[in-house]
């Protein structure tokens, strides 16, 4: 991968570690797979480095190349928690803090997240989980352990694409003030186990880490080969497609209001995207039922109740979590609706921080908090069914180039040169039928 070590801007401390061998005193990461444990080792060590690092008031065309590199050979590792021999690699080290600090991420909290247990119950893992939500690419996706984060796998293709995404990505982003649904990109990573690269990049998770995501659908706004298969239906939380969508009747009621500025934002993320001949994205959508919801809370509270019968001793925290939920319910529901979760999007949060934030989260499962659900918007007042709409644009990185042109031809001549809904069109007329199709979804 082309780059150049950091080097100005008071950068000469991460030149000085590239190579340098680690001894047995660093911190070991336990995880099932070598490539987490490897993840974590390196999320905390270069977070921890840009904490002895002059941060730079603007970010120079280098810093865009720019990457810091360690090599680690220690026999003293246990094999069982960590690899002896591995490489971390972080890419554009500043341009990625920038961003954390764009969307309103501590960067204390990122490493909180991928590395370790906060909260320090027992019924939490502090690895990331995999999660089984691969598409069409083959890519892997993990959790973070409190479910803020996605770590998604890349090819060394996509890599390359990110470099050149990102000096468009971050200018987009200062303009719009994090005012966005494109994803959150937080670090990218090349990670050497075994004599084999893999590449990750870690994302903001679009759904709630507390509200659970009932449905799940990925839209393109075209209609030829998209519906989920049999095999995806069987999963526990499917991933609809547009054809699903539409059969349904679903629709998406957020009101006039919120819908005129949600398209605003839709329109110029997918002028973003269409102005780099990027194509094949897609509308995340997770929708989470609040009666249903409800219902499952009442179960599970049942459940517990029968759990605890055999133990009659008075507990003095008996019920403090349901006594404080209702005034704070009350308070979210209150908020504006897509006001905040778009307008304000990546507003640092002044209130609590995000590791405070992710206790709270816990307590007010049946309520909407703003600081973490940023892609959140709750129905309209009076809609038939009460439900909350998390909504993204995801995979921005397919440029429209030779492959795309022969797939496009492929799919003409097996469906006819006049169907409409082919999802592989030039950039603009994918652009076009994206919007119209999420304005028609949306009331």
């Amino acid at each position: 991968m082309s780059g150049v070590p950091l080097m100005s801007s008071g950068l000469s401390k991460l030149k000085k570690k590239h190579f340098r061998v680690k001894h047995q005193k660093v911190k070991l990461f336990r995880a099932n797979e070598p490539l987490l444990s490897v993840f974590m080792w390196g999320v905390n060590h270069t977070i921890n480095e840009l904490s002895h690092v002059n941060i730079p008031v603007m970010l120079l065309p280098d810093d865009f190349r720019a990457y810091s590199k360690l090599k680690v050979d220690n026999h003293l590792f246990n094999k069982e928690n960590m690899p002896s021999h591995f490489k971390i690699k972080e890419y554009c080290p500043l341009v990625f803090r920038n961003l954390r600090e764009r969307f309103g991420i501590d960067d204390l909290d990122y490493k909180e997240s991928m590395t370790r247990c906060g909260l320090r119950i027992s019924s939490f893992r502090s690895q990331p989980v995999l999660d089984d939500s691969s598409g069409k690419s083959g890519a892997k996706f993990y959790q973070s352990y409190d479910k803020l984060f996605i770590i998604k796998t890349l090819t060394s293709e996509e890599v390359e694409r990110m470099h050149s995404f990102l000096k468009h990505y971050h200018p987009y982003i200062v303009e719009r003030h994090g005012k966005t649904l494109l994803p959150q990109y937080l670090g990218m990573y090349r990670l050497t186990v075994d004599g084999v690269e893999h590449y990750v990049v870690a994302i903001r998770n679009v759904f709630s880490n507390h509200l659970t995501t009932h449905k799940k659908f990925d839209l393109k706004g075209s209609t030829v080969d998209r519906e989920a298969s049999d095999k995806e239906k069987e999963k526990d939380l499917p991933t609809y497609k547009d054809n699903d969508f539409v059969k349904e009747g679903m629709k998406i009621y957020i009101g006039e209001e919120a819908k005129t500025k949600l398209i605003e934002t839709l329109t110029a993320d997918v002028d973003f995207l269409t102005r780099l001949h990027l194509m094949d994205y897609s509308l995340l959508l997770g929708v989470h039922d609040c009666a249903r919801a409800e219902q499952e809370s009442r179960e599970r509270a049942e459940r517990e109740d029968d759990e605890d019968n055999h133990d009659e001793e008075d507990d003095s925290e008996s019920g403090s979590g349901l006594e404080s939920r209702g005034p704070m319910a009350d308070r979210l529901w209150s908020w504006s609706g897509v006001g905040h979760a778009v307008t304000n999007m990546a507003t640092p949060p002044e209130s609590p921080h995000a590791a405070l934030m992710r206790e709270t989260s816990l307590q007010y499962e049946d309520a909407i908090i703003p600081e973490l659900d940023i892609y959140a918007i709750p129905s309209k007042e009076g809609a038939l069914t009460k439900e909350i709409y998390f909504l993204a644009i995801i995979d921005v990185l397919t440029h429209y180039g030779v492959r795309k042109q022969a797939a496009k031809a492929a799919k003409t001549v097996k469906y006819g040169a006049n169907v409409d809904g082919i999802s592989t069109c030039d950039p603009e007329q994918y652009g076009k039928r994206f919007i119209e199709f999420m304005s028609k979804a949306i009331e």
